[in-house]
């Protein structure tokens, strides 16, 4: 290797060691497509691994929407047994032409690579994308009139599903992780998608060309990004403070002092909501804008609404933000299993074999004498986990009929703040 590339593959070393934090993680996955920003990550990584006498292992998913896809992943399960990398093809065969296939497709993927990641014992799972990836994430958003945290585009970090993913790539070029590969001899394949413009975002990657002579080009964008994801994290601590001083949680639901809520800024009462609501509906995505300020402004006038799964009503000088009771209303698991993504029951030793757990609703909050001493709104307490067995009311323990039976909130089943994985 000549002495230029020796130096342009080692600045592309140090880069990806500061975009993993400064080391490389004991265990690592790394997901690789086959394209060319996954296998030179997976070419520097093998090699920072090797150094490091950190563990690396690599997965492929295969969206069965194209005839190629197969064959690219056995490419790359052929070049990671000549490192010497356990690699796994994960499958995706549930499409049923509903929806936008390529977020249908992506959150499939996430949840494919974690479930390996667990049965690996993988915790830190890293991905490919890079600072072209992250220009045309910000034009993307931009188009849709995102704020600070949409415009903040990719995390470099990242939780969910249980897993870290890092994107420890964010700096680099797609030229420049190409000329690695070609440096090291290494094949890559080109997904004929990347230049379909029946795609948003291979519309947005061939608008940079006509934007770069304005002086909007890959970098600039990238670095609205990162001035974006540093105003994110102000808000967030702001926002962390606010709640940590009118927020509580009761029975499930999310109660904020109505004075305080409503005197703080226009983005915190948003970011506030936001938190409240994802904590109940644990979605990967928060509610767009505009209906989050329609419930806000409602909520001033006294109005209780619904939105994503979940109810907010204002009472007693208090906004109550729960479960909406349709939402799981013929949500129903045997005892023994996670309710509504959040809610278990205990004990579950001896109880009866058929006992379901299932909202309360108005039967059962009819065979609930005690419920108005609690002082939680009947809405709220309609929503929450009781024990059935069959028609027969066992416990209610968030409405005062606990009948030596409980419930316990499963703790990581919350939203976090990170963004939502993209791309």
């Amino acid at each position: 290797m000549t002495a230029p590339a020796a130096t342009a593959d080692a600045a592309l070393t140090e880069e990806l060691l500061s975009g993993l934090g400064g080391a490389l993680p004991p265990r690592l996955g790394v997901a690789v497509s086959g394209g060319g920003d996954s296998m030179a990550l997976l070419s520097l990584l093998h090699g920072m691994a090797v150094a490091a006498g950190s563990h690396l292992e690599t997965v492929t998913v295969d969206h069965g929407l194209r005839p190629e896809a197969a064959e690219e992943a056995t490419m790359v399960a052929r070049h990671a047994a000549r490192l010497g990398l356990a690699h796994e093809t994960l499958h995706w065969r549930d499409w049923d032409g509903q929806g936008n296939l390529q977020n249908a497709a992506r959150e499939a993927r996430y949840r494919l690579m974690a479930g390996w990641a667990a049965r690996r014992a993988l915790p830190v799972v890293a991905l490919g994308h890079t600072a072209d990836d992250q220009a045309e994430t910000v034009l993307m958003r931009l188009a849709r009139r995102s704020g600070v945290d949409g415009l903040a585009a990719m995390a470099p970090r990242s939780e969910r599903f249980g897993v870290t993913w890092l994107r420890p790539l964010l700096f680099a070029r797609r030229a420049a992780l190409r000329d690695h590969l070609r440096r090291a001899g290494l094949h890559w394949v080109e997904d004929p998608s990347n230049d379909d413009p029946r795609y948003a975002r291979i519309r947005t990657r061939q608008s940079l060309d006509a934007l770069t002579p304005l002086g909007i080009d890959v970098e600039t964008l990238a670095e609205v990004a990162r001035n974006m994801a540093t105003a994110r994290a102000a808000l967030d601590a702001q926002t962390d403070r606010a709640a940590g001083d009118i927020l509580r949680m009761e029975a499930g639901a999310q109660v904020m002092q109505a004075d305080a809520f409503f005197a703080a800024p226009e983005e915190i009462r948003r970011r506030l909501m936001l938190r409240a609501l994802g904590q109940i509906n644990g979605g990967a995505y928060p509610p767009r804008r505009g209906p989050v300020a329609a419930l806000i402004a409602g909520l001033a006038e006294g109005q209780a609404a619904a939105l994503a799964g979940c109810q907010a009503l204002l009472r007693r000088g208090e906004i109550w933000v729960f479960r909406e009771y349709n939402a799981v209303r013929d949500l129903r698991v045997h005892v023994d299993q996670l309710w509504d993504g959040r809610w278990r029951a205990i004990p579950l030793e001896g109880q009866p074999p058929e006992a379901e757990l299932r909202a309360l609703g108005p039967e059962g909050l009819a065979q609930c004498p005690d419920w108005r001493s609690l002082g939680r709104p009947r809405a709220a307490l309609l929503s929450t986990p009781a024990i059935w067995q069959g028609p027969r009311l066992l416990a209610a323990p968030l409405a005062g009929l606990d009948q030596k039976w409980h419930v316990r909130r499963e703790s990581g089943a919350e939203w976090n703040k990170t963004a939502p994985l993209s791309h």
